[in-house]
């Protein structure tokens, strides 16, 4: 983050300097007031210029974009990029004619690029961490569904044959999901077992 000291007659003057230096507006900025000045007497002796300290605000968003723009240029991908920022959520949406690609098998490459874009965006770790979202032709939703689906069937198969299931390996946010679905159920137990990446969901039977 780029920072520079300003002075003015006043703080409004050394603000309004500094921004145009850095070429931004006030809304991205922080402002440091670090000395207000003062007129002295008769406004000439002891006269001294109010002085701040302006900091450009982390752009998560330009950041995010273009990082993933760069990616994606490399892959030879055109793709229209969304990038939403809420509160301490990027949700970055992406549109084009090669998503598929982008997926990937179950999503690997899509989580892939996921985790890049998290890695950069909160790299310096005096900022506020963001989570990075990303997803295209609404992937996440349908994964999600599908997943649902499963956590159910598998805890009906778990009951009907009294055996513990174990499913293939999943990131957190799916493991979370089948956990999530199957926490309340009277017949069944989750638990994850194994280490990243090949961490796994176990569905068993509750002891009676």
């Amino acid at each position: 983050m780029k920072t520079i000291d300003m002075t003015g007659k006043t703080v409004e003057d050394a603000v309004s300097n500094a921004l145009k230096e850095l070429n931004v507006s006030e809304d991205k900025v922080e402002v440091q007031v670090l000395d207000e000045g003062s007129k002295g007497l008769f406004k000439l002796i002891g006269a001294r210029p109010a002085k701040v300290r302006v900091t450009v605000k982390k752009d998560y968003v330009y950041e995010a974009k273009n990082f993933l723009k760069e990616i994606l240029e490399t892959m030879g991908i055109k793709a229209e990029i969304r990038v939403k920022e809420e509160e301490n959520i990027l949700r970055i949406s992406m549109t084009g004619p090669d998503m598929g690609i982008l997926i990937g098998y179950r999503g690997e490459t899509l989580d892939s690029l996921q985790y890049l874009i998290s890695l950069v965006v909160n790299r310096d770790h005096e900022d506020e961490y963001k989570r990075v979202i990303l997803d295209t032709e609404n992937y996440r939703q349908k994964r999600e569904e599908t997943l649902k689906r499963l956590a159910v069937k598998i805890a009906t198969k778990a009951r009907r044959t009294g055996k513990t299931i174990k499913l293939e390996p999943m990131n957190p946010y799916e493991r979370r999901i089948i956990h999530s679905v199957l926490q309340n159920s009277p017949y069944v137990e989750t638990y994850s077992e194994g280490e990243e990446p090949y961490r796994r969901v176990v569905v068993d039977l509750k002891k009676a």
